[in-house]
């Protein structure tokens, strides 16, 4: 198992440790709604405002070499279970923070509803 902030795999993967990390918020439309809002503060900037890896910082952190995951898509890189997305917004990807990590700006039940928005986004591709 590859922990978080060590170095990940290129290829998609799943992190066992987190893949059965229940959600404990409903993905309400108040939960979608709060979560909503909560991407467009912290994530569009890179995933873009319909979270296809467009934002406007997109082209910024490919000249790094990764350019932000298309959320819409069914390639999940880090996991696709709730508790694995969960733990990819709130402790980031290392080493080199592929993806900064939200948990220090977020408490966890934000990062919840921010999880049952991205839930919503390939329904609406």
């Amino acid at each position: 198992m590859v922990a978080f902030g060590q170095d990940h795999p290129a290829a998609p993967h799943v992190h066992p440790a987190w893949q059965h990390l229940e959600n404990p918020i409903a993905a309400t439309p108040a939960s979608i709604d709060a979560g909503a809002k909560l991407y467009t503060k912290f994530c569009a900037n890179c995933h873009g405002p319909s979270g296809r890896g467009n934002g406007r910082l997109a082209a910024g952190t490919a000249m790094y070499g990764r350019r932000p995951s298309d959320l819409t898509d069914d390639v999940w890189q880090h996991g696709s279970t709730d508790g694995e997305i969960f733990s990819v917004i709130r402790d980031g990807i290392g080493p080199d923070f592929q993806m900064d990590a939200f948990g220090r700006v977020m408490p966890d039940e934000d990062v919840w509803n921010v999880v049952n928005y991205i839930k919503t986004l390939a329904i609406k591709k």
